[in-house]
């Protein structure tokens, strides 16, 4: 079961392992990402960082959903994680088991092209990015923006609206 969809540049860190590892009671994580899939160094020091009781799998997006279209993986309460919106939605799109909750974490400020629009202080989108985001809080109204679990909570479908005004 995906206990969680997120989208996170950093990938995994201190915040997933420490916190976000325990509120979701995870027992296993999936990142998402076709650069990190290929490359074998930011896959080792992903591994180093997870939780060392929790199995994860950095794979890329296409892979990720043939993992999470796997019986198997429904057995286990998964966080995906993503670098962007984009992929988010592809997954969420993609796999035969909903997400339960959809949480932008940290995104656009690693690659930042200098067009980004700040929606939080740990979020930054590009317009290309925001229309991906809009697609994915009309699928999931839910959506929200956390970095932590004991942070605040933003809707996405409010911080769009803050957007159009």
């Amino acid at each position: 079961m995906i206990a969680a969809l997120r989208v996170d540049e950093r990938l995994i860190h201190g915040q997933i392992s420490m916190s976000w590892s325990k509120a979701l009671k995870l027992q296993g994580i999936v990142v998402a990402n076709d650069k990190a899939a290929s490359d074998d160094m930011q896959k080792m020091m992903l591994k180093m960082a997870a939780p060392s009781d929790i199995k994860t799998i950095i794979s890329s997006v296409d892979n990720a959903i043939k993992l999470l279209n796997d019986e198997r993986s429904h057995n286990m309460r998964l966080l995906v994680i993503t670098t962007t919106v984009k992929d988010a939605l592809t997954i969420a799109n993609n796999v035969n088991e909903k997400p339960e909750q959809v949480n932008i974490g940290n995104a656009g400020k690693m690659d930042a092209k200098g067009d980004e629009v700040t929606l939080t202080k740990e979020v930054r989108l590009s317009p290309e990015e925001i229309e991906y985001l809009k697609r994915l809080v009309a699928e999931y109204p839910d959506t929200y923006f956390q970095g932590t679990p004991n942070m605040e909570k933003h809707l996405g479908k409010d911080l769009l609206k803050k957007l159009e005004k």
